[in-house]
């Protein structure tokens, strides 16, 4: 293994544990290119972690979209994540475009403003989450697999953000859309002061239905993947026990699957891909 793919997969396996024992299930020959999109995709998401400031973070998703563009050689050169992602998309003739897309979305991460609609935040869905599950389906089976990978993300997306809500409450971020917050009388206010109510329950509940639908769709879809493919959507697999878990507890302290059970969703999906969106 190269020291960039070595950097790659150690990143995923501390940052996102779920995909990368998923990626496990992978032929040999391609998990490096997983975990290179993976390791990318962790890049990413942690920006405004490390940048703490807007404007900070808004100069470090703007070095990948470059990078991605073609920009800026000898620097990804030099960036292990870069560089191993710059070859998976030479050797799978990954579209650029979806990558910068997941890029342009996170900017969202960096500020403090709420999605106004639904519609918004399924945008958001779909090019971050929805986009990962194309991608590394690309990777193994050369087909993007819109039909699973597009409610595969809505479902994986919104059980996240529900998993994060209490964080994103306290650092006064909130992924509910302003429509929802308006219909179930919630007042952002509130969730940033840590106050549950039962219209921020039914709100949550009415997120977690529509997670539950995506899910189902995802399923219905699976029997027609190609069997390659099917590594790709193994970290579906803990979304449904999220769900169960989420549905048994407030929305601002919610339950959370024990890391050991979450690898054993996904190892017995692996061996049974019935398992891999159960509900």
């Amino acid at each position: 293994m190269t020291d960039a793919a070595a950097y790659c997969a150690e990143l995923v396996r501390t940052a996102d544990r779920d995909r990368y024992v998923a990626a496990l299930f992978a032929p040999a020959e391609h998990r490096g290119a997983l975990y290179a999109l993976y390791a990318f995709n962790s890049e990413v998401v942690r920006v405004r972690d490390m940048a703490h400031e807007p404007l900070p973070g808004e100069i470090r998703l703007q070095w990948w979209t470059d990078v991605l563009r073609g920009e800026r050689a000898g620097e990804a050169q030099a960036n292990p994540v870069a560089a191993a992602l710059l070859a998976s998309i030479e050797r799978y003739r990954l579209p650029r475009d979806k990558l910068i897309d997941l890029v342009e979305a996170r900017r969202f991460d960096l500020y403090d403003e709420l999605m106004a609609t639904f519609a918004e935040l399924e945008s958001y869905a779909s090019k971050t989450s929805s986009a990962l599950f194309a991608l590394a389906s690309q990777i193994l089976s050369g087909t993007q697999a819109g039909l699973v990978a597009e409610p595969a993300g809505g479902a994986y997306a919104i059980v996240g953000l529900l998993r994060a809500l209490p964080l994103h409450a306290a650092r006064r971020q909130l992924y509910l859309p302003a429509e929802l917050l308006q219909r179930h009388a919630v007042k952002a206010a509130d969730v940033h002061a840590g106050r549950s109510s039962s219209g921020l329950n039914a709100l949550t509940a009415e997120l977690r239905s529509l997670a539950h639908g995506y899910l189902g769709a995802a399923r219905a879809g699976l029997p027609a993947l190609p069997r390659e493919a099917l590594p790709a959507f193994l970290p579906l697999a803990v979304v449904g026990p999220a769900l169960d878990r989420l549905e048994r507890s407030d929305a601002l302290t919610p339950a959370e699957i024990a890391p050991w059970r979450r690898q054993w969703s996904i190892w017995r999906a692996a061996r049974n891909p019935a398992r891999i969106a159960l509900a």
